[in-house]
């Protein structure tokens, strides 16, 4: 198929066809319209590395096809030419699944190019690499996406961080939209299992905070490897739409892959994108962390903070899973930022009022609450009238009690009385 679209642009160059023409032969897509990465807020060209499918990087992975974009990186299925077994990151892990065809493959992560910032991918690394000198045989490792190598690429621009990590299926976020019902009992318990135990393994032993729990960084594990080869095959027989750029410089338009063979499901969660964690039990205020609908009350006052924003954030995330909306979603004002009091007033109602503890321990927390923990932003926002129990609406009875116990022991004002991991694993309402 090369050789063919190759022929035809050199047709193309020979007979002067019209550009219209040319589009309609080569999927090239017209420069005036934004697509993939071009269409994200603070988009320059000049911070992204100028990666070509059919390329080789480091000598060893070949691009077969673009799976993703975001605004510090992008995704690539390469093959692994040389076949290599373990990575030098993690020495004497095998790929996790889908055998021996899965090892032709690997996932390029190639980060932007912002020398004066260090960049998501900079820190995912800095993660991994402590992970790696962790002695464990904790069952949540394996539950955490593996990365088997890293490299640097010099842009024009400067040094882009690559990582090349696990293959996997689909998003947690790309699956609810193909079928966007809350997810049911059996399905949200296995995966709290499965977050939770990764989390222990991250919290316990390798002291390391995720801050970012959300469903697109949570994954399904590729269950059918065929899917890598298949993949590779349809963008070499059906090349995907692209804009080009100049003589150096493509974009290209993302592929799914296809869905599992039949008998084979679309896998299991795993916990992916370590970009904003942080290793160490308790950080400083700093810039903030956390979506804001998952935003924990220690991270909205800037006091310090450790694992258990992770709790909380779970919390919110299980909520979305079973319910179907966000627990902490009405916190935006009418131009669509964050607003704190309403975010505050909005936990007041849900989880009650803070200790006089967990307020003696920033200044910041006296524009909302007195002495006692009371509510006294009036003049911004009130305490809205609902409940937790009013707003949960699929259960009833012992297992509506067991859900929003579950529920209270990770929402608590005070991090040290929120459940660990390992606690809420024993939870009764897991079993």
């Amino acid at each position: 198929m090369a050789s063919i679209l190759r022929a035809l642009r050199n047709s193309i160059r020979r007979t002067r066809l019209s550009p219209r023409e040319y589009s309609a032969i080569a999927h090239i897509i017209p420069a005036e319209t934004p697509i993939e990465e071009e269409t994200l807020p603070h988009y320059k060209a000049a911070h992204y590395y100028p990666v070509r499918i059919g390329d080789v990087y480091h000598a060893r992975y070949q691009v077969a096809g673009k799976l993703g974009y975001g605004a510090y990186s992008t995704s690539w299925l390469c093959r692994d030419l040389q076949c290599a077994a373990p990575s030098p990151i993690d020495p004497g892990r095998a790929l996790a699944s889908g055998g021996s065809r899965a090892k032709n493959y690997a996932v390029l992560k190639v980060s932007t190019c912002l020398p004066d910032y260090p960049t998501a991918t900079d820190r995912e690394l800095r993660v991994y690499e402590h992970l790696a000198h962790i002695d464990s045989s904790h069952p949540g490792q394996s539950l955490i996406r593996d990365l088997y190598d890293s490299f640097d690429l010099q842009g024009p621009g400067g040094t882009h961080r690559c990582l090349v990590l696990q293959p996997m299926n689909m998003t947690l976020l790309e699956m609810m939209s193909m079928n966007p019902r809350p997810f049911d009992l059996p399905l949200l318990k296995m995966t709290i299992k499965r977050l939770l135990l990764a989390l222990d393994f991250l919290h316990a032993e390798a002291d390391v905070i995720h801050t970012d729990l959300k469903t697109d960084n949570l994954m399904l594990s590729l269950e059918d490897s065929s899917m890598l080869a298949d993949f590779a095959t349809a963008e070499s027989e059906n090349p995907s739409h692209r804009k080009l750029i100049d003589q150096s410089r493509s974009i290209y338009c993302s592929r799914r892959f296809r869905r599992p063979a039949k008998g084979r499901n679309y896998g299991l969660p795993v916990l992916c994108d370590l970009g904003e964690a942080r290793i160490g039990k308790t950080q400083e205020s700093g810039p903030f962390v956390q979506p804001h609908i998952y935003r924990a009350p220690e991270v909205i006052f800037e006091m310090p903070w450790g694992s258990a924003i992770d709790i909380w954030n779970l919390a919110c995330l299980i909520w979305d899973l079973f319910e179907g909306q966000h627990l902490f979603g009405d916190i935006f004002d009418s131009g669509g930022g964050h607003d704190p009091f309403r975010h505050l007033a909005l936990m007041v109602a849900l989880v009650g009022p803070p200790p006089t503890e967990f307020v003696r321990h920033s200044e910041t927390t006296e524009q909302c609450f007195d002495s006692s923990g009371d509510w006294i932003a009036h003049h911004e926002m009130s305490v809205p009238s609902v409940s937790l129990g009013a707003l949960e609406k699929r259960l009833s009875g012992q297992e509506k009690e067991s859900f929003l116990a579950f529920m209270r022991s990770m929402l608590k004002w005070m991090p040290e009385e929120r459940k660990t991991a390992k606690q809420l694993l024993e939870h009764p309402f897991l079993f």
